[in-house]
């Protein structure tokens, strides 16, 4: 019986883990776009502190989570985003472009 009731509780926090990964969206990074590759889905950034991945400012290449989220967007525009960690390939889930 023990061994019953600890399953559940195993299920709980991953499920809890689960949670954790959808609320990072809520954050949002200062950034600027340096090449947009809408065909791949992918954008060139150059970030600040990435807060909710604990990461620090760098440039890298991010994945779209949808593509049509490069048709707001070129290369020199300022932007704040949103990005998610999914199993190690860093999403973006959001952007919008200030100014």
């Amino acid at each position: 019986m023990a061994t019953l009731i600890g399953v559940p509780g195993i299920a709980n926090a991953q499920m809890d883990h689960n949670k954790m990964d959808a609320t990072q969206m809520a954050s949002m990074t200062d950034g600027e776009i340096r090449k947009v590759d809408k065909e791949a889905g992918k954008v060139t950034i150059k970030h600040g502190e990435i807060k909710n991945l604990d990461m620090p400012g760098m440039t890298m290449i991010f994945t779209a989570k949808e593509k049509s989220l490069l048709d707001k967007v070129q290369a020199g525009d300022k932007v704040k985003f949103a990005v998610i960690n999914d199993g190690g390939k860093m999403v973006v889930t959001d952007i919008l472009t200030v100014k």
